[in-house]
């Protein structure tokens, strides 16, 4: 059996080097290899590359003074992508918030002065930037939250702080929709949008009312104020009940004003498209006592844990399988998250699937690497995104997670996501049979099952 899958789902996704020069030791040299594919072998049909610019590259004090040596770097990156035939899909704010907003009592997004830096910069990239066409204001505005605030480890650090985890989402939303608008009234060709890391939430009961309704409160979390701020213009009064609850649970309070709901409901017509970056899904039981969670950095399987108070306890359903780090495996999940949007958000106009592939233990032998449960996996959640397509939902465009390996701010290395194997020492760059898998159907169309 073979499924024609449309010539747009033929992408990779690569974060380049976040200053002009340097970079740290034992990190990837990737602007010289922009040009030319890793091996002339594979991926020799890929068009398009997705990009993020980094602030303290061109503002260095977040604000104001502009660094030519940055403004320069991209200009290089985009010029060498473009006569590559590689079209570059570029993210302006990919966890790399200034430290300069961090300063002097600065909270980042938490203070309210970034979202107009935010702008500013965004302005100047639409400007500056006008070989690119296809923009995106954050990517993973949830993970940032979860990261900084509930799990706690990212900077900031803190964890169980629904109250802040929130209210991060909801100031970096404004920031999105102030800097939408912006592209429109600046008149830039183009499309802007924003990528999400969206995840599924399922009870594990079904016919629990009570595990229904943990899932409906993780849902809130990760899913629906990003996708309510988004589509809706405003919080549903369901998703702002449940947000100020455990915000309460937490011992905050939100801040949500009139102005900004104004500003969310402006940006509305606006909203080009949706990057949904997906991963794995989560299955909720209802469970009562105090926080607890674990993050799983190391691929030590089943050492995660994860319970948080007002929420429930996240629990792995019996046969569905999970990866070393204990990500659930379910691509029928991202068919439900797709149909989701299109029903329960009428009024967006088209997702492209911003980030999808899987952490493996690659063994290397004799410059080999058969990572087949890989191919498996991307394999099951393009057939899953194709049925989505027979359903109705505009899905524009699929991007593999990753080109290659990189460093992962919570797992280090030793988790690889490319389609090629990264030697760290040497740099050099082995394809997988992932990569000569991926290149087929880049090339053929077809998702052969």
């Amino acid at each position: 059996m073979c499924l024609a899958a449309p010539p747009p789902l033929t992408r990779l996704r690569a974060r380049p080097a976040r200053t002009a020069r340097a970079k740290c030791p034992g990190t990837i040299s990737w602007l010289p290899r922009v040009a030319s594919p890793p091996t002339p072998q594979a991926i020799s049909t890929t068009s398009t590359r997705s990009i993020s610019t980094c602030a303290s590259a061109i503002f260095p004090n977040g604000t104001d003074e502009i660094n030519p040596e940055g403004v320069a770097f991209y200009h290089e990156l985009f010029a060498t992508c473009n006569k590559a035939g590689v079209i570059p899909y570029v993210t302006l704010d990919h966890f790399d918030t200034p430290e300069a907003f961090y300063q002097d009592g600065g909270e980042g997004f938490l203070t309210r002065t970034t979202i107009d830096a935010f702008v500013e910069y965004a302005k100047f990239c639409f400007a500056e930037f006008t070989e690119v066409k296809h923009w995106f204001t954050f990517n993973e505005i949830p993970a940032t939250a979860e990261g900084s605030f509930i799990v706690g480890n990212w900077p900031h650090g803190e964890k169980y702080r629904l109250d802040k985890a929130f209210q991060l989402m909801h100031n970096m939303m404004v920031a999105h929709a102030k800097a939408v608008v912006a592209f429109h009234e600046g008149g830039f060709e183009g499309e802007i949008g924003i990528v999400q890391n969206l995840e599924p939430k399922y009870p594990l009961d079904p016919n629990s009312a009570a595990d229904c309704e943990a899932a409906r409160m993780a849902d809130v979390i990760n899913n629906r104020w990003v996708l309510d701020a988004t589509f809706r213009g405003h919080y549903a009064a369901d998703t702002m009940e449940a947000a100020t609850k455990l915000a309460h649970i937490a011992g905050g309070e939100l801040d949500v004003r009139d102005e900004d709901i104004a500003a969310l409901t402006a940006a509305l017509p606006y909203n080009d498209c949706l990057g949904v970056n997906t991963y794995k899904c989560q299955f909720l039981r209802a469970a009562e006592g105090e926080n607890d969670i674990n993050h799983n950095g190391t691929g030590d399987k089943g050492s995660s844990r994860w319970f948080l108070k007002g929420v429930g306890e996240s629990c792995v359903r019996e046969g569905v399988p999970t990866t070393d780090w204990d990500w659930i495996i379910y691509p029928e999940g991202l068919y439900d998250l797709l149909l989701r949007i299109k029903n329960d958000y009428p009024n967006y106009k088209k997702i492209y699937i911003t980030e999808n592939g899987m952490g493996y233990k690659d063994d290397f032998e004799d410059g080999f690497i058969d990572d087949a449960p890989r191919i498996d996996y991307m394999r099951q959640h393009l057939a899953w995104i194709l049925k989505a397509i027979d359903g109705g939902v505009n899905v524009d465009g699929y991007f593999v997670w990753s080109l290659q390996d990189q460093f992962s701010w919570t797992n280090g290395y030793n988790k690889r996501y490319g389609l090629f194997y990264i030697d760290f020492e040497t740099q050099k760059r082995y394809p997988k049979a992932s990569a000569y898998w991926y290149k087929n159907v880049a090339e053929t169309g077809l998702l052969m099952a």
